[in-house]
């Protein structure tokens, strides 16, 4: 496969999960800035540095507002990571590699462009919010499930899901991260009402509010809800479940390729370096360093997929 094939199907792939993490991300911050009694910029500040974009709306605009936040995120053509950009970025790519796709899996990506281009035309209110966020949701299901039900298990779907789960990884850190070091207010706060109604919140915007409570019931503690999204080989959104999946993948290239490159080694340091402790070791460590370190090694690991595979070639 041409390099700059496999780089169209990474980033497609990528692009999409961006997509549907945003708009999580999105409903959480809704939902938590209606259960402050006061202000709720802190809320969507949080939300603005989750997603990595806070610097690039500071630029632009002077205080951090509601209103603005949600069409920064949502669809702002100066911010190349709102949902509208990154699908048409999906798109773009999909388009690059059109013929590796599947019928069902270019009909998916460009339907789900076309939608959202038309409904983001125009600002979205929070009334419309819900269902736009849904839609996005869906959509983003939509593609992944044709992807999964039509595509060959050979290195075209390789590269798709390797993308997938980098990004999810990626997500799922971000979201952990900036829990203790922007979300929760104070230290005091640490258990407290407030404290549950955030961690709940995180625990849906990674999808995972269902699948903890089959797991732990109804307590929630932040030990138990890190060791869930962190450590648990059953959760699809953990960075164990990724990890895994991106070694997975990783290895069928290498033996489709016969080649094995930095970037297997790499994918499996990083695994046995952050996967195989405790939560207690983790919390010991320090979770905001834990998880710096780890994506800044995601990271790495990704421009090393990039380097092997030749994706600008």
């Amino acid at each position: 496969m041409l390099g700059k094939t496999a780089g169209g199907l990474f980033w497609m792939s990528r692009y999409l999960e961006r997509a549907e993490n945003t708009a999580r991300l999105l409903e959480t911050g809704q939902r938590m800035a209606l259960t402050r009694s006061h202000s709720s910029e802190e809320e969507w500040a949080s939300v603005l540095k989750t997603a990595g974009v806070y610097d690039g709306y500071l630029a632009k605009y002077d205080e951090v507002t509601k209103d603005n936040a949600i069409d920064w995120v949502l669809r702002d053509a100066d911010n190349a990571s709102s949902i509208r950009s990154v699908i048409k970025q999906a798109r773009d790519n999909a388009r690059l590699v059109r013929t590796a796709l599947t019928h069902d899996v270019w009909g998916a990506v460009n339907s789900t462009w076309m939608q959202i281009d038309t409904i983001m035309k125009r600002r979205i209110n929070e009334r419309d919010l819900p269902n736009t966020l849904e839609l996005v949701r869906q959509q983003a299901a939509l593609v992944r499930g044709a992807t999964l039900g039509t595509m060959l298990r050979n290195d075209i779907f390789d590269f798709t899901r390797i993308g997938n789960f980098i990004e999810r990884a990626d997500n799922t850190g971000r979201i952990l991260d900036v829990k203790y070091y922007v979300l929760l207010p104070t230290a005091f706060s640490v258990g407290s009402s407030l404290d549950n109604v955030q961690w709940e919140s995180i625990l849906r915007s990674v999808g995972a509010g269902g699948g903890y409570r089959m797991t732990h019931g109804q307590k929630t503690s932040p030990s138990e809800i890190a060791q869930f999204l962190i450590l648990d080989q059953r959760m699809p959104r953990s960075l164990h479940f990724c990890c895994r999946k991106i070694q997975e993948n990783l290895t069928y290239l290498e033996k489709d390729y016969g080649f094995s490159g930095p970037a297997c080694e790499a994918s499996n340091k990083l695994f046995d370096k952050y996967l195989g402790r405790t939560i207690n070791d983790i919390f010991d460590l320090g979770l905001h360093e834990y998880i710096e370190d780890f994506l800044s090694d995601l990271g790495h690991l990704s421009a090393q997929i990039e380097v092997d595979y030749r994706f600008y070639e």
